[in-house]
């Protein structure tokens, strides 16, 4: 779909969309069309259940006294000012209303500021997402009609202006979702990487570890994750330099198991095919760079993607294995089924050796724990510094992706004790999206860390506002805006 700003004139053809307050008052271009029309939106709004809360839709089809093909009335809710949150959501809701609407081409007319109506626009790119490469027998009623979307704005070039590192950021997260919906016989650890060398034409330095570079720097808690996959485990390592030369980056890990059976601690077949999306984390940690990138951010980063496959074979790492990480650090293998903690213990670990980064903070779809205690609405946040903490709950609430800050202390080391190694990498069950935390503090030295466990924000079963079912994305929006916030020169 097109999106354009433009001077705020009406179309004679197609839909336009204009903006209702709480209480039924109509913005300044709905009543400016009610009284084209005799009144007939405000009618429409009396004789239905219209309330006009955010996001809220009602059309009206071929209203008399216009030439357009309907005028879509949207919700602009209560407040007096609307904020960027609720611009989005505004966006995604008219785009998800007329994506099978039949309608080609829409008109946006509510009055907003300029840089609202790039809010606005945002949320549209989101919600309008589809991924459908494999839908060779679709009929063409069935896909989205809508094709271009004019957001009309007294000061078109502002809003341009405003969007343009927002456009980015949403090209940066729908490449994401390409990512994660992918099957694992498309996206595996080689080609994964082979993805990331495209970022190369960004600026971006790219470098990939192999097997053998691996095994050299003994990362060997991530090889004996992959060890029983036909598919070796890939290292990719991004680095964008924007900021200062010299200047310590932020380091950006993501867990990147492109398919995880669990391994001999084999999971139930029902649902084993959504594991294709366990590598949401690295995906995440590409897309925040690609999205630094692409604005020309201001800011030194480095994406870390520990890209492995978790297979039972005859080469497959066994329960009660030991295996000596990167640090030095032993871990007895208790469950091959938590092979997250295994992998990011070694990424963590030479992360923080490498690049001795200012920040650093992790992403995993790790815990099926942390869906039980926050469901989809927020990703959890494990944090040994307090200042980073609040910097990352602070950019979670301006995107909407949400973090909530969880329990995190030495109380809980005793879980992870071994009886023959330094720690086992699982607990138990109770605790375990904190036990998986406590473990992987081991291994990132004296530097600033939050670990986010988004297991029930990287992959939704229903429509958000923002997102159609499906990945998400989560993180790119919320990475973007902590180091605009945070970390730019």
């Amino acid at each position: 779909m097109k999106i354009t700003f433009a001077k705020p004139e009406l179309p004679t053809a197609g839909a336009v969309a204009v903006g209702v307050h709480a209480g039924g008052k109509l913005a300044p271009t709905g009543l400016r069309l009610d009284r084209a029309t005799r009144g007939a939106l405000v009618q429409a709004v009396k004789g239905s259940r219209f309330k006009a809360q955010v996001g809220e839709t009602l059309s009206i089809l071929a209203p008399r006294g216009l030439k357009n093909s309907r005028v879509v009335l949207t919700g602009l809710g209560a407040t007096a000012k609307l904020d960027a949150l609720a611009a989005e959501r505004i966006g995604g809701a008219l785009a998800a209303h007329l994506a099978s609407s039949g309608e080609a081409a829409a008109a946006v007319a509510l009055d907003l500021a300029p840089d609202l109506a790039a809010h606005l626009a945002l949320g549209a790119r989101l919600r309008s997402y589809r991924f459908g490469k494999y839908r060779t027998t679709e009929k063409a009623d069935a896909r989205p009609s809508l094709k271009s979307l004019a957001v009309l704005v007294d000061d078109p070039a502002a809003a341009r202006r405003a969007d343009a590192p927002l456009a980015t950021t949403a090209a940066a997260v729908c490449a994401v979702r390409d990512l994660v919906s992918e099957p694992a016989n498309v996206i595996h650890p080689q080609s994964f990487a082979a993805v990331a060398q495209d970022l190369a034409a960004l600026g971006v330095g790219v470098e990939v570890l192999g097997a053998k570079a691996l095994r050299e720097r003994g990362l060997n808690a991530m090889l004996g994750v992959g060890q029983g996959s036909a598919h070796e485990p890939q290292l990719v390592v991004l680095e964008w330099r924007g900021g200062g030369k010299g200047d310590a980056p932020v380091a950006f890990v993501g867990k990147g198991v492109t398919f995880d059976t669990g391994g001999i601690s084999i999971k139930p077949a029902q649902g084993m095919e959504e594991m294709k999306g366990d590598m949401a984390g690295a995906g995440a940690a590409l897309g925040v760079i690609r999205a630094l990138a692409a604005r020309r951010a201001r800011a030194n980063a480095v994406g870390i993607c520990a890209m492995v496959e978790n297979m039972p074979s005859g080469t497959a790492q066994r329960p009660g294995d030991v295996v000596r990480s990167a640090s030095g650090q032993t871990i007895e293998v208790v469950d091959t089924d938590a092979e997250g903690r295994l992998v990011l213990s070694d990424a963590l670990w030479y992360a923080q050796d490498r690049f001795k980064p200012r920040a650093m903070i992790d992403l995993a779809t790790l815990t099926g724990s942390i869906m039980v205690a926050l469901g989809y609405e927020y990703a959890g946040l494990f944090a040994n510094d307090e200042a980073l903490s609040k910097q990352l709950v602070a950019a979670g609430a301006a995107t909407g992706e949400r973090l909530w800050p969880m329990p995190f202390g030495e109380a809980y080391d005793d879980l992870i004790k071994s009886d023959i190694a330094d720690m086992k990498n699982d607990g138990g069950r109770w605790g375990d999206s904190i036990n998986a935390a406590v473990m992987l503090k081991r291994f990132v030295g004296k530097t600033a860390w939050a670990h986010l466990d988004i297991a029930g924000t990287a992959w939704i079963k229903e429509d958000q506002p923002l997102a159609p079912k499906g990945a998400t994305g989560f993180g790119v929006r919320l990475f973007d805006r902590f180091v605009r916030d945070n970390h730019e020169a």
